[in-house]
């Protein structure tokens, strides 16, 4: 909990899941480089290497219980976070102190619990759209349907969005097990050259991380453009989320549709009349935030030079997290509004009695047209008389059609020119 004497973060502080905040908290974090080492160490030992069954379990037996104080101590005397947390482990797992990260490079831990837990941020998301899409398709039996289609335009996207999350969790490799720059000589000099064991080290790795696969070729770090693909599945929700919430706010302002609201809810300080669709205004604020994250993993991902260049790191840091815990808010905004929805039939039948007259005109001209008259001609004679009807209506409040049409035998008023192919009786 905040003491408020420093800046907190609101997607922490307000908006995003529980767990979403611990998918991405130090100790999930941490936890994870400690279980990579613990599956390098082990794999190590089953393919030959010098590694003492004590030196594991004393390994699996202080995945969690991180010191994050002596922690901080370390990286203050090395300036390096993955060193320090290398010396804490070997405090913890002191026979093991030798063998921690033997052979790997900084990548192995950090790029790989990134893609580990960029998995686990879509899993958790895919089941908030699975929550969601069911929450929407409660809502169409009971409704008009000119909502439940709507509803059915806002579960399409919501569909796409799910079939992206599918493939990308389905898709996702691990970086696995590559050396320095990418390469896997430290591990060939380790295995006495044998490229066999080379490669089963990184199957084996590999799968106990729950991956089917590993990228094949890395440089330092896996390539940036899997960061650009996963941003972009979020920011593909968070453009659902977005459409969503701009049809929601129109929608409230015809009284058709609301939001919730509570009992003691204020929508405004100076107008207590006020019921702002304030969550559907903070959806899209977020999305905007999450939209704008998407370009930025393609720019990180475009200047790595060569195998990396250590100017990622930092806006990783920032832009990856703040991106899941965004969309997570989203979705829960998202349920949040669908479970609590507000319709007013009686004003969606008053605004449809209002637009059916001119909504119809469409099917007049193709009877129109079936009937011998001339589509272009007909089509100006409703546009001139909708307009004027559309006029009346907005300048004295009248709900009446003008009576005049042309869609009749031709009146004495009615303007078609005498030859005119739409002069011919239509109905």
């Amino acid at each position: 909990m905040s003491d408020h004497s420093s800046w907190s973060s609101p997607l922490s502080e307000r908006y995003a899941s529980a767990a979403m905040l611990q998918l991405w908290a130090p100790p999930s974090r941490y936890g994870l480089w400690r279980r990579l080492w613990l599956a390098l160490a082990e794999a190590e030992q089953s393919l030959g290497a010098d590694i003492t069954a004590d030196a594991i379990a004393q390994m699996r037996a202080h995945l969690d219980d991180i010191d994050f104080a002596a922690v901080a101590a370390y990286e203050k005397r090395f300036r390096h976070d993955v060193m320090a947390h290398v010396h804490a482990f070997g405090d913890a797992a002191p026979a093991a102190k030798g063998v921690i990260h033997l052979g790997a490079t900084s990548a192995f831990v950090t790029d790989n619990a990134d893609l580990i837990m960029m998995r686990r941020g879509m899993e958790l998301l895919r089941a908030r759209v699975v929550a969601l899409l069911r929450t929407f398709a409660h809502l169409q039996p009971a409704q008009p349907t000119t909502v439940g289609k709507r509803t059915t335009l806002w579960m399409q996207d919501l569909v796409l969005d799910l079939a992206d999350l599918d493939h990308r969790i389905g898709t996702l490799p691990l970086r696995g097990v590559k050396g320095t720059t990418g390469t896997q000589a430290s591990f060939l000099t380790l295995f006495g050259g044998d490229h066999a064991k080379v490669r089963d080290l990184d199957r084996r790795v590999t799968q106990a991380m729950g991956f089917a696969a590993s990228m094949p070729v890395t440089g330092q770090t896996y390539s940036r453009k899997l960061d650009a693909q996963v941003l972009d599945v979020l920011a593909g929700i968070a453009a659902s989320a977005a459409k969503f919430a701009g049809d929601m706010r129109m929608l409230q302002a015809f009284g058709e549709i609301e939001e919730p609201f509570e009992k003691e809810q204020i929508g405004s300080s100076a107008m207590a009349y006020k019921r702002n669709p304030m969550r559907s205004e903070r959806i899209n604020s977020l999305s905007r935030f999450v939209l704008s994250l998407a370009p930025n993993a393609n720019q990180t991902h475009s200047v790595q030079y060569f195998e990396r260049t250590l100017d990622d790191s930092a806006n990783r840091r920032l832009a990856i997290p703040e991106a899941f815990l965004a969309t997570d808010a989203l979705l829960i905004l998202m349920e949040n509004i669908a479970r609590g929805l507000e319709v007013h039939p009686a004003r969606i039948r008053r605004r449809l009695a209002d637009e059916l007259p001119f909504m119809a005109t469409e099917e007049l001209i193709v009877r129109a047209v079936k009937a011998g008259g001339d589509r272009q001609a007909v089509h100006e004679v409703i546009r001139r008389h909708s307009i004027a009807a559309a006029r009346a209506m907005k300048d004295d409040g009248s709900r009446r059609t003008p009576t005049t049409t042309c869609l009749s035998p031709p009146s004495p008023t009615c303007s078609i020119p005498s030859g005119s192919p739409g002069a011919r009786r239509s109905r």
